[in-house]
């Protein structure tokens, strides 16, 4: 029968008689006959299927073998014995230099009928030893993926105990050997669904065996970190990763991070080529595996490989987002590569040539991975417009791009910024590490104490925080002729973009020094201010003026532009006018003086001089926090108002014609008049919301001062007797009379000194004044307009009062406390809570009239608070200013910083004056100051890099806690051997991890 099978497969017969007469071989050979005749049809047939030099004898031979398979198994069996699959498997079969490449499809067809006779375990031995051996002779994607098919398919010939580990490894090792021949499209996905296959069997084996999980990962890791090899690993390698169970993530990388024995050279060319793998376009977690060892070297301080690669490897990674395949897992490497890379602009300039494109071929693609990649690049490039501004000309064609775009909001820009940054990567050996600071969670830099100048570093933070004076000192152009100025521009800048945990602020201190301070003494944090902002006006007074471009604004006439032209930025910032009149009581004439004040600085009153007593004062409805205006009283004695609220009683010797109320907490009426005497009154602004009710509460017992009680004193008339006579001009001679101060002009950012330290007699020093005093969050400020201000007031506000009255309040938002601990003003220290009030809330509002709800967001109360206490910078709350005196008694508020709410100027000038700080968007830095960022940047990740690895030695001495590792040091079967862990296993040769913990 085998003679007519082989005459009939070798005529020259059309297929389809071919067929016919195969058909009546196979149904022959399915009845009984001797063992000769079957041993010779098994021969053929084996022939047939392995050296057939077409697809149809191959074919022919495949199906007859299954009918023996079938109706034959006794002589089946006895033919497909371990001796001939051996001699299969070591020598081939076929002549010479033609060996047959389906032996393994051979075998994997054969084994399925010898599954239960007595010879299998001796198969399954022999394939155990025999397909470990054909790994190592690194075969081909298509051979592997046959030996993965035929072991998946009967898992009793995968190797066992130590040659499990070892079968991994090599099969590892041939993986990186993969290499697509063709670029056909055919071709290549019959290469990807070989290496699915093979790396397929890897998920298999790790999930029965989860002991040769780390040991794969070390052979790996010795390919990709090799330098010895002249080509390349294959990115196939990239599959394997896929199928490493993620929780083994933190331990594998914090292990391979923190190994002394992987140098720099290894371990940039290892990260190199993962990044590579982007382009691989099935794996799966790729992009986690990739971003956990790049935070894993940010935290061990190898700054150095970290740059290298990012800037070698950026533009390849770019370049994946054109292929929607890969584009997910690119986008994330290249965010967090971004991101991450904030010392230098040099990352983000290689990519601006390439962004439009990409933009451009993302639009036209017009799919739903495209529309989400978009919006994720933009923002991405709005972080990096906000990191390294000031290169409009390479910027103005990638704005152009995504003009259309979505822009992220400030605070999630400094969100991803700060979380990304390498210096704010966490590493668990840190307290190994005690030089090793991290930048703050917070993402605010510190200033470092030089000796007592904490009084300093606070007053800086505080001026820093108050964000519109800050870029506007940020935007100064380059030779204002502003030395002072240029340095606090340069501390500004650092402030802002540096890397460091905390900066030193020598320089700005030298040039800052007030000549009569002792060096090396605690200084008042109050009069360093005064003379520092004196300083800056007084050199841009003399110099060149730095708003030149406002002359072209319409926002201002004439008049007020030129008024405005005359001011400086500290006039713009903190000036506010007030005026002050006495009056004669013999002759009542009243003699008044202009003056410009910086701050206030507020007295306590004597302790005979009670704040709160019987009556009641008006309060401004809660819901209105705009201009008020209020109109004279008819009764000047009529009490008005919430019985809620107390007024300050009549003191003898003050002006009995005009007590000045107190706003507390509390509501008018609707319909209720207002008090007629509030234009002296400062109150802190009502709200519903339980937090500031709360704070404030807690902080002002029945008895306490508050900030308005202390503006209230400084602006209640004072009677000028005996040894204080004033010289009237008209009665040309000394006289009683009184003395009255009256606010005139708002400050854009309005400062308040508390007097807490006053000069004791007796002593003969200087003693400090430890009453608590309550901070309201929102504050009102009566002002003193004219009446041609207060008429376009007037109309500006719709009718909301009346055009013939004086006064309006002006609604303060609390933005800094400057805190003195201690007892005295030569000693104690200085810290300062700070939060960044900005308008934009109330920008959104609406311009035409009904100002929203005082408890509404506008009110900031989720503005985040920090403390700023010299280099450690912490989240903080208001309910922490408000209880810190509370808690700690020596600590109490000293220096307040309140910045205007817009919309509740009494003047248009400052409004002009709110919009200084934003008239050119984030600030653009100077490019010798950028580069001066960058250059100090990488210094300090070069001494961080450099002290990481000078202390060495206590990552060696660490103890070996993670459990996951524990059975993986040594072979279970063979305590004497070198296991898994040793250089020697599994032919990790000199590039072994040598001793890395796995």
């Amino acid at each position: 029968m085998d003679k007519i099978l082989e005459a009939v497969v070798m005529s020259s017969y059309p297929n389809n008689v071919k067929q016919g007469l195969v058909r009546r071989v196979i149904e022959a050979s399915k009845q009984p006959m001797d063992s000769e005749q079957c041993w010779s049809m098994l021969e053929l047939c084996t022939k047939l299927y392995l050296v057939g030099d077409t697809k149809y004898k191959r074919e022919i031979g495949k199906e007859v073998l299954e009918v023996y398979g079938h109706y034959h198994p006794e002589e089946f069996e006895e033919f497909f014995n371990v001796r001939f699959l051996l001699s299969l498997l070591q020598e081939g079969y076929g002549p010479l230099g033609k060996r047959s490449h389906y032996v393994l499809d051979y075998i994997q067809l054969g084994l399925q009928f010898v599954l239960e006779s007595p010879s299998a375990n001796s198969i399954f031995s022999l394939l155990r030893i025999e397909v470990l051996r054909k790994v190592c002779e690194r075969p081909g994607p298509k051979q592997c993926a046959k030996i993965s098919k035929l072991l998946s398919q009967h898992p009793q010939c995968i190797p066992t105990g130590k040659h499990q580990v070892l079968f991994c490894q090599q099969l590892i090792r041939c993986i990186g050997q993969f290499q697509c021949v063709s670029e056909g499209e055919e071709d290549i996905m019959e290469f990807l669904e070989h290496v699915n296959k093979v790396s397929g069997l890897l998920q298999r084996i790790w999930r029965t065996q989860t002991s040769a999980i780390l040991p794969s990962l070390k052979e790996l890791f010795t390919i990709i970190s090799s330098t010895e090899e002249q080509e390349a690993p294959s990115n196939a390698l990239a599959s394997v990763v896929q199928f490493v169970p993620l929780e083994l993530m933190d331990g594998v990388i914090r292990n391979l991070t923190n190994d002394d024995s992987i140098s720099d050279v290894q371990m940039m060319m290892a990260i190199g080529r993962m990044i590579d793998w982007v382009s691989w376009p099935l794996g799966k977690n790729i992009d986690k595996w990739i971003i956990a060892l790049l935070k894993g070297l940010a935290a061990v301080k190898k700054f150095s490989i970290l740059i290298e690669v990012t800037l070698s490897k950026i533009e390849k990674v770019f370049s994946k987002l054109l292929y929607p395949i890969v584009r997910e897992g690119a986008l994330s490497v290249l965010q967090y590569m971004l991101l991450s890379f904030q010392h230098s602009h040099e990352a983000f300039h290689l990519l601006l040539p390439h962004i439009p494109r990409l933009v451009a071929s993302l639009k036209k693609e017009d799919s739903n991975s495209a529309t989400s990649s978009l919006e994720q690049l933009a923002e991405l490039i709005h972080c990096m417009f906000f990191r390294f501004s000031g290169f409009p000309d390479l910027y103005e064609p990638v704005l152009e791009a995504i003009k259309a775009l979505p822009i992220p909001n400030e605070d999630r820009i400094k969100h991803l910024l700060g979380q990304n940054a390498w210096t704010s990567q966490k590493n668990e050996l840190a307290c190994f590490y005690p030089r090793l600071a991290s930048k703050s969670e917070t993402g605010k830099i510190g200033l470092i104490n030089l000796g007592n100048t904490c009084y300093m570093n606070s007053i800086i933070q505080s001026l820093f925080m108050a964000s519109d004076f800050r870029h506007s000192v940020l935007n100064l152009t380059e030779g204002n002729s502003q030395p002072l100025m240029t340095k606090l521009q340069w501390l500004f800048a650092f402030l802002e973009h540096s890397q460091r945990p905390a900066i030193s602020p020598e320089s700005f201190l030298s040039a800052s020094w007030p000549p009569w301070f002792t060096p090396g003494a605690q200084q008042d944090c109050s009069e360093y201010l005064k003379y520092l902002l004196d300083r800056l006006h007084e050199e841009e007074k003399t110099g060149k003026r730095i708003y030149q471009k406002l002359k072209e604004s319409s926002l201002m006439s004439q008049a007020v532009e030129h008024h405005y032209l005359n001011k400086t930025l500290i006039e713009k910032m903190f000036g506010g006018k007030m005026m002050t009149k006495i009056r004669c009581l013999k002759c009542l004439n009243v003699s008044s003086r202009e003056e410009a004040f910086t701050d206030l600085s507020l007295a306590f009153p004597p302790p005979d001089r009670h704040i709160h007593g019987p009556g009641s004062a008006s309060v401004l409805p809660v819901e209105e926090i705009g201009p008020q205006f209020i109109e004279p009283p008819e009764n000047p004695n009529q009490v008005m108002g919430s019985p809620w609220v107390r007024r300050k009683p009549h003191v003898p010797g003050d002006l009995p014609a005009q007590p000045v109320p107190v706003e507390t907490l509390g509501f008018q009426e609707p319909g209720e008049p207002s008090d007629p005497l509030s234009r002296d009154a400062v109150g802190a602004e009502s709200t519903k919301d339980p937090i500031l009710a709360s704070g404030e509460q807690a902080s002002a017992p029945k008895d306490s001062r508050s900030v308005p009680d202390l503006i209230n004193y400084f602006l209640s008339p004072e009677r000028l007797t005996a040894e204080n006579k004033y010289h009237c001009e008209k009665c040309a001679s000394l006289q009683d009379a009184e003395k009255v101060a009256e606010l005139t002009e708002g400050p854009h950012y309005l400062i308040l000194t508390l007097l807490r330290f006053s000069f004791d007699p007796r002593t003969m020093k200087r003693k400090k004044i430890l009453d608590n005093v309550s901070i309201p969050v929102v504050l009102k400020l009566p002002v003193l307009v004219s009446s041609e201000e207060n008429e376009d007031v007037w109309r500006h506000r719709k009718g909301q009062g009346s055009p013939g009255s004086s006064f309006v309040s002006v609604v303060y938002d609390l933005c800094s406390v400057v805190v003195h601990s201690g007892i005295s003003s030569e000693s104690g220290h200085y810290y300062c809570y700070s939060r960044e009030c900005t308008d934009a809330v109330p920008h959104g509002q609406p311009r035409d009239g009904a100002p929203k709800p005082a408890s509404d967001k506008q009110l900031d109360f989720e503005i985040q608070w920090y403390l700023f206490n010299d280099t450690r910078v912490s989240f903080s709350s208001f309910e922490s200013v408000s209880n810190v005196t509370s808690f700690f008694p020596k600590d109490t508020a000293y220096v307040l910083f309140y910045r205007q709410r817009p919309g509740t100027q009494s003047c248009p000038l400052h409004e002009a004056a709110a919009e200084a700080g934003h008239l050119h968007g984030e600030p653009s830095l100077n490019k010798d100051l950028m580069e001066a960022i960058s250059k100090d940047n990488i210094l300090y990740l070069q001494e961080q890099e450099k002290e990481a690895r000078n202390r060495a030695a206590y990552i060696s001495a660490l103890p070996k806690s993670p459990l996951w590792w524990r059975d993986f040091d040594r072979d279970k079967d063979d305590d004497s051997s070198s296991g898994g862990c040793s250089p020697a296993a599994g032919g990790g040769g000199s590039g072994s991890f040598h001793g890395l913990v796995f």
